[in-house]
This record gives structure tokens, sequence and C-alpha cells, in this order.
């Protein structure tokens, strides 16, 4: 369970993912996995949600299940907090660089189309996931953009900026580093934060570099799986006693 970090440090806090984490195939939130995070939040134990979703949908879960630790969206291109009783957003990246990119994109005559969501992103852009991956890259190799593929989207983002990156600026003033985390993704844009987790896990769904990140894959896939590793993790048995 220690996988190649050695020995885990005390895990004081939980960054996950939101889609194919806490949700099944078609993006339903799993209600045990709810459950499960309002106990750790009970119990004391910080949790993070790290997403490439918008701010807007990240944020209406985090009020619904009941969450007060920071939220970090788009990617790492945001991180939203509560402080001192007001919402505060700090954006790390910069939406020309991606909007550069996609209308390079366009006048290299690649077919790409953005998500519906897209209207409400601020640092980034994304595309819907039948895009051709290889030829994006090439396209922008070189610019000022990263290309990061989800499963649900493409993503194109000033080079620099992620959910690695983000999340240490977002739970440094908490007292935490990402060794102090659980930290649970299934995407190629989660590998940074799995590498750097005190315990990483992912999910027989989630993409070869997610879980060759991971310290344990769990047994079941999305959501059933999260729960399960979680347990196993050991961070729900010692926030309850």
């Amino acid at each position: 369970m220690t996988g190649a970090k050695g020995r885990r440090p005390k895990l004081r806090a939980l960054v996950t993912d939101i889609d194919g984490t806490l949700t099944d195939a078609s993006r339903r939130l799993n209600l045990d996995a709810v459950g499960l995070l309002r106990v750790l939040q009970d119990s004391g134990v910080v949790v993070v949600l790290a997403t490439g979703n918008v701010l807007p949908v990240a944020l209406a879960i985090h009020r619904s299940v009941g969450l007060t630790g920071p939220i970090v969206a788009e990617n790492g291109g945001l991180i939203y907090r509560r402080v001192d009783g007001h919402d505060e957003v700090e954006t790390l990246a910069r939406r020309s660089v991606a909007l550069a990119a996609y209308r390079k994109l366009l006048a290299k005559g690649i077919p790409v189309q953005r998500l519906f969501t897209d209207r409400w992103r601020e640092t980034e852009v994304a595309l819907e996931p039948s895009g051709d991956l290889a030829k994006i890259r090439r396209v922008l190799r070189g610019t000022s953009a990263a290309v990061e593929s989800t499963g649900y989207a493409i993503h194109l983002m000033e080079r620099g900026a992620g959910k690695r990156s983000a999340l240490d600026r977002a739970i440094e003033p908490l007292g935490l580093s990402l060794r102090d985390c659980v930290v649970a993704g299934d995407g190629d844009n989660d590998v940074g934060m799995l590498r750097a987790a005190g315990f990483g896990i992912s999910f027989p769904n989630g993409s070869p570099r997610a879980r060759a990140a991971a310290d344990y894959v769990s047994r079941e896939p999305y959501a059933p799986g999260f729960v399960e590793a979680l347990m196993r993790s050991g961070i729900v048995a010692r926030s309850v006693r």
C-alpha cells in the first residue's frame, strides 16, 4: 500500500477529482461517496475538490455536500477559497493563451468543437473529447499552450498551469502539503498530484498513467472504487476515532 514513496506520513486531508471519481460512468454523483466526504468533513479532515470542470459546477457540488475546503477548478487555472466569510477566487492562468491556441487549430483546419460549459471558463478552452488529440498536440507543439486530455474533454491551457501547482498554492495556507493528503484521480491531468500525494489512489477506469502514478488501484471502478480505496488508505478510520 505504500507504493514507491516509502513510509506514509500522517494523512490529514483528502484531495479528490469529481468526474469518474465521485461519479459513475454516466457522471452521476454516487451517494455513498458523497456520504463519505461528509463523514470526513465532519471529523475535521480537510476535503479539497480538484477538477477540470468549471468553477460554477464544482462550487455547486461543494456547497451541496457541505464542504469548506478550497476548490481547484479548470485543471488548476482557478482556486476558490472561503476566507473570513467571503468568497475569494485566484486566477493562475491566462485564457488569452488558450484562445490563441484554439484559433490556431481552426486556422490549420483542425476540426474541434468547444464544450457547452466552455462559456463559463475563465482560464482555458475545453474541447469535445472526439477531437484528434495527436493532431491537436502536433499543431500546438512549441507554443505557450499545453494540451491535456481527461477523457471527458481536451483542455487547452497556459503551459505551466495544472492541478499539482495549484494545489500546492491552495493548501499551503492550511499548513498542508500534498504529502499530507490522500489524493484520488483517474485522468492524465491527475498524474502530478497523484505522484506528490502521501497516498494516491486511482481506479480500473483510470488512464494508464494515472494508475501507474497511484499507490493503490481499487478493484471496483468509479465511485465504488473511491469508497473502497479510502477505506484502505486509513484516513477514514483515523478520522472517526
